[in-house]
């Protein structure tokens, strides 16, 4: 049996490239480099014990480096591409801290590209986890229009039985509920996650955030959407802070 040696690791994958959107991962937001904005929210959290920075990115890992707390873990050639699973990259952190003695009882995954995430969502979803008994949590949000209304066009571009018939007359508050998945925030047991090679299994739950603190950036079009919420966020936080 593992005897753990840290309750909750944070790991935080942040590989130099990205074909969207070069150089995302550092690109300054609201100030900051984009991965600045997670790394402080996971030293920041009380529910976390142990950070962890995986890159293959040198400025990046020096800028970790002079956090308190935090490891800095250099990433292969291997698991720095664009095929490189996100598991693959957990694996080779959690193997290596491994090594060094550090057996983490829980994983959470903490990707820089959700950097509108706060301290509420983290806390929310370290409660759900206890409070369902639960092996994992992922984070979600509504989609803001629903699947029912999507389908796929072959070269005719054709709308003939682009909808179901009994989807055809509803409106959209008729419509059920979906959500998606919005990569913000990933936990489960480290054996669990290890043994099922990623964070869905049995007894998974889910955190739903807001849509507006579930800005994934891939693109340029979503980093300006998140530059624009993130600045709109901090004036409202001034006007409340004045105020008081």
């Amino acid at each position: 049996m593992i005897e753990y040696t840290h309750k909750v690791l944070a790991v935080i994958p942040a590989r130099a490239g990205s074909k969207r959107l070069p150089g995302k991962n550092t690109k300054l937001l609201a100030g900051k480099p984009l991965v600045q904005w997670t790394l402080d929210l996971a030293l920041e959290s009380p529910e976390i014990d142990l950070v962890a920075v995986t890159s293959d990115d040198p400025q990046i890992l020096n800028l970790a480096s002079n956090q308190k707390d935090c490891y800095c873990l250099e990433r292969p050639a291997e698991l720095s591409s664009d095929t490189a699973t996100t598991f693959a990259v957990l694996k080779h952190t959690l193997e290596e801290l491994n090594h060094k003695g550090i057996h983490p009882e829980l994983t959470l995954l903490l990707q820089p590209t959700s950097p509108l995430r706060n301290q509420q969502d983290i806390q929310k979803g370290f409660n759900l986890f206890r409070d369902k008994k639960a092996n994992s949590v992922i984070s979600v949000c509504p989609v803001e229009h629903s699947p029912l209304w999507c389908n796929t066009l072959d070269d005719s571009v054709s709308m003939d039985r682009f909808l179901s018939p009994d989807i055809l007359n509803k409106r959209s508050q008729d419509l059920p509920q979906h959500y998606r998945l919005n990569g913000a925030f990933y936990l489960a047991k480290s054996n669990l996650l290890l043994k099922n090679q990623g964070f869905f299994m049995v007894k998974s739950h889910a955190l739903v955030m807001p849509t507006e603190r579930s800005i994934d950036i891939d693109t340029l079009y979503d980093y300006e959407i998140a530059e624009f919420l993130m600045k709109r966020y901090f004036k409202l936080s001034t006007q409340a802070d004045s105020s008081k």
